[in-house]
């Protein structure tokens, strides 16, 4: 009997566990996810992007971060929530989409990233605000916006000034990309481009993937098909850049004489995973589909949370040098991307 109650309770014991943090961090994910959903009908209704909303959102509601029951679940969702749905991304992308537009435009890309993370930590450090926050901007404008922005957030060490610059360039990139789907159909439409290069310029330049397909479409479906497949290969190049930061950034803890702490990169081994999945056809498409659509729903809770934990008064004093920042970055790499089409 006493063996047959210890195996019971051993049975019992992980899935006692797991309610009781499913209970803790109810109130707070639900809070994230109403103001996730909020924020699709605002963006559905007034054409605003879903991103803003939902950060906007999240900041109006920050208030409720007094209350202690609504914390473990914002937490969960500014951070375990977020990693999933940046893992979800690999189902965006296929080995033969990299193949179909061919070597140049692809090097073109990697290299655009690679250079505006350099130029914005570059600048960054010449204008006293230190490496990080470069290399938080630098990411976001030259990879995917604001879902670059709090991947390489998660790997860096936690603070509160970390927290500081994560919501601000999630505010800033986002401004500054919907200010660009505007703007550069102008530029490709100024310039004569052609559709394979507006096209080109579109996807490697504008900051996150709805605003690439608004602009894009904008032109015309051509344009928007190869602006949307450009900007892909962006995302995909936030595995390579989050691993390198996370090693780098524990490898200088250790050389410190301390121990990392910091969390290991899952997320980007299952971005890999469903990456190789996704390109073999392994997963009924309508399944793809599915958790493809689902990775925007889990970064927009994961946006939201971030707003709610998160003061707008600490944002507002993070000053005027970098939102000078930003627009640095986001003008080299569109003049990145211009000179090499105009030179190919």
């Amino acid at each position: 009997m006493c063996c047959g109650q210890q195996f019971y309770n051993g049975e019992q014991q992980p899935m006692t566990d797991l309610v009781a943090k499913a209970r803790v961090n109810w109130p707070g994910v639900c809070l994230a996810a109403t103001l996730a959903m909020a924020a699709s009908f605002l963006s559905m209704r007034y054409g605003a992007p879903a991103m803003l909303m939902g950060l906007l959102l999240g900041l109006a509601f920050h208030f409720l971060m007094e209350n202690p029951r609504v914390v473990p679940g914002i937490e969960l969702s500014a951070t375990q929530i977020l990693r999933l749905g940046v893992a979800l991304l690999g189902l965006r992308i296929t080995f033969t989409d990299l193949i179909e537009l061919g070597w140049l435009p692809v090097a073109g890309v990697c290299v655009g990233v690679l250079l505006t993370i350099a130029f914005g930590t570059l600048c960054s450090r010449i204008m006293g605000l230190g490496t990080q926050l470069g290399v938080l901007t630098g990411g976001s404008v030259g990879i995917c916006g604001a879902s670059a922005a709090m991947a390489i957030s998660s790997v860096l060490p936690g603070s509160d000034k970390l927290k500081q610059e994560t919501l601000f360039t999630v505010i800033g990139v986002t401004t500054l990309s919907t200010l660009a789907m505007v703007v550069y159909p102008l530029i490709t439409h100024a310039l004569n481009l052609n559709e394979t290069e507006a096209g080109i310029f579109i996807g490697a330049t504008i900051h996150d993937v709805a605003q690439v397909v608004g602009a894009g479409y904008s032109i015309s479906s051509e344009v928007g098909d190869l602006s949307t497949f450009v900007k892909l290969l962006r995302v995909a190049m936030l595995v390579p850049v989050v691993l390198c930061i996370s090693l780098f950034v524990r490898q200088r803890v250790r050389a410190g004489g301390t121990q990392s702490a910091l969390p290991i990169p899952w997320f980007l081994v299952g971005f890999v995973v469903l990456f190789i999945v996704n390109s073999l056809s392994l997963l009924p498409k309508e399944l793809v589909a599915w958790a493809s659509g689902g990775a925007s729903w889990l970064l927009l809770t994961a946006i939201a949370a971030l707003g709610v934990r998160t003061s707008l008064k600490n944002v507002a004093g993070v000053g005027v040098r970098p939102i000078i920042l930003m627009v640095l970055e986001t003008v080299f790499l569109a003049l990145l991307a211009l000179g090499f089409i105009l030179l190919t």
